[in-house]
C-alpha cells in the first residue's frame, strides 16, 4: 500500500524501516523534518536520538556509534555537511559504515535555503582531508530516494564505507505517494569488527584512523581503494531514457532530472530528437555508459543541465573525451530551471 508522505519524512522512515538505530544531528534548513521524525520514531523502537550542540559534535557521535557497532546515520544541509568533513575524513579512515543524507542548499557560504546541486564536487571527490570515497547516490524521486536509503545500511557495512545521499531542498519537501518496505532487523548485519565488547579473548578490536608509519598507512590506503574498485563495479546505477535514437543527450541527476524529462517529453512532441543519461550513483561514475553514448552516430552533442555552475559538468567531459560536443545549462542562487526554459535551450543550439 503506498503512502503519501513528505520527502524528508519519507527519508526518515526508510532510514528505521532498513535498520537505523541511531541518529545524531543538529538543525539546519531544508533537512530539519529528518531530525524532527526521528526524534520520536527511535525511541518507539529503543533507537537513540541526539541533537548534538554543533555539527562536528554530531559526526563524532556517528564515529563512535560506528565504531561500536550500531547503524548509526546523520543528516544535514549544505553548510552543516562542510563542518562535517574532517569527521567524515576521519570515518572513512577508520574504515566505519554509516549513512549521512546532505539536502542540499545553495551556497557558497551560508547562501540560501533553496535547492542547489552546488555539493557535488564535495561529495563526489572527497570533501575532507586525504585518500577516501564516499559511495555517493542522487535520487530524483521519493520512492526511489526511499529504496536507496532502505539499502544503504547494508551497503555502507558490506564495504565499511560512509553512504552518502545527495538530495535538495525539492526532493526533502515535496510529497509523493511511497510504497514503504518491512522492517529488517538492525542486528542482522554481522561486524565481527565492531569494538562492541563481543571480542573478549580473541584479541583487542581498536578502531583508529592514525597511522605512523607509512607503510602501514600506505598499505591500509592501497587496500582501501581495491575495496572502492570492487565497489565501483557492483555497486554502479544509471537510467537511460530515450537514449536509442537520440541526436542530443543530456545528462542530469537528482531533481533535475524530473525537470529534463519534462523537458525531453516537450521536445519530442516537437519533433526533436531527444534523450538523457540519468546517473543514480554519482560516485561510481557512469563515465563508459557516457563513453558508449557518446561513439553512437546518431548522437551529435550533449547537455548536462545542473543547479550550480558545472560541476558535473567535468565527469561528463571525462565520459565523453572529446568524441562529441558537450554544452552547459545551469541556474543557481535558489533559482530552478523550467522544462520550457530547457527545451528553448536545446532549440538555440539547433539554431
Amino acid at each position: 500500500m503506498k503512502k503519501l508522505m513528505k520527502g524528508n519524512e519519507a527519508i526518515a522512515e526508510a532510514a528505521v524501516l532498513g535498520g537505523c538505530r541511531a541518529f545524531f544531528g543538529y538543525p539546519i534548513t531544508p533537512q530539519n523534518e529528518i531530525p524532527e521524525y526521528l526524534s520520536w520514531r527511535l525511541p518507539e523502537l529503543g533507537g537513540v536520538f541526539i541533537q548534538a550542540e554543533s555539527e562536528v559534535a554530531a559526526i563524532n557521535m556517528v564515529y563512535g556509534a560506528a565504531a561500536a557497532g550500531a547503524l548509526a546515520m546523520t543528516s544535514s544541509s549544505s553548510p552543516g555537511i562542510s563542518l562535517k568533513q574532517e569527521g567524515i575524513s576521519y570515518i572513512a579512515g577508520a574504515q566505519l559504515p554509516c549513512v549521512i543524507v546532505n539536502m542540499v542548499r545553495s551556497g557558497p557560504g551560508l547562501g540560501g535555503i533553496l535547492p542547489s546541486q552546488g555539493d557535488y564536487f564535495q561529495a563526489v571527490k572527497g570533501g575532507g582531508h586525504g585518500d577516501y570515497k564516499l559511495l555517493v547516490y542522487g535520487p530524483s524521486t521519493l520512492q526511489e530516494a526511499v529504496d536507496i536509503v532502505y539499502n544503504a545500511f547494508e551497503k555502507a557495512n558490506k564495504y565499511r564505507i560512509p553512504v552518502m545521499i545527495l538530495g535538495d531542498g525539492m526532493l526533502g519537501q515535496m510529497m509523493e505517494a511511497v510504497e514503504l518496505p518491512p522492517m529488517k532487523q538492525p542486528d542482522s548485519l554481522s561486524k565481527p569488527w565492531a569494538a562492541d565488547g563481543s571480542g573478549r579473548g580473541t584479541g583487542r578490536r581498536i578502531i583508529n584512523s592514525l597511522y605512523i608509519q607509512p607503510e602501514e598507512l600506505e598499505a591500509r590506503t592501497i587496500a582501501a581503494y581495491q575495496n572502492y574498485k570492487a565497489m565501483e563495479e557492483a555497486e554502479l546505477a544509471y537510467e537511460s531514457y530515450m537514449t536509442d535514437d537520440a541526436q542530443i543527450a543530456l545528462c542530469a541527476y537528482g531533481s533535475v532530472a524530473r525537470i529534463c524529462r519534462s523537458a525531453i517529453n516537450l521536445l519530442r512532441g516537437q519533433g526533436i530528437k531527444v534523450g538523457m543519461l540519468r546517473p543514480i550513483t554519482l560516485y561510481p561514475f557512469p563515465y563508459q555508459a557516457i563513453n558508449e553514448l557518446a561513439k553512437k552516430v546518431n548522437v551529435q552533442s550533449f547537455l548536462t543541465v545542473e543547479l550550480s555552475m558545472g560541476q558535473m559538468l567535468e565527469d561528463v567531459k571525462l565520459g565523453v573525451n572529446g568524441a562529441k560536443p558537450v554544452d552547459f545549462y545551469g541556474r543557481t542562487g535558489g533559482i530552478v530551471m523550467t522544462p520550457e526554459e530547457i527545451a528553448d535551450y536545446v532549440k538555440g543550439g539547433i539554431r
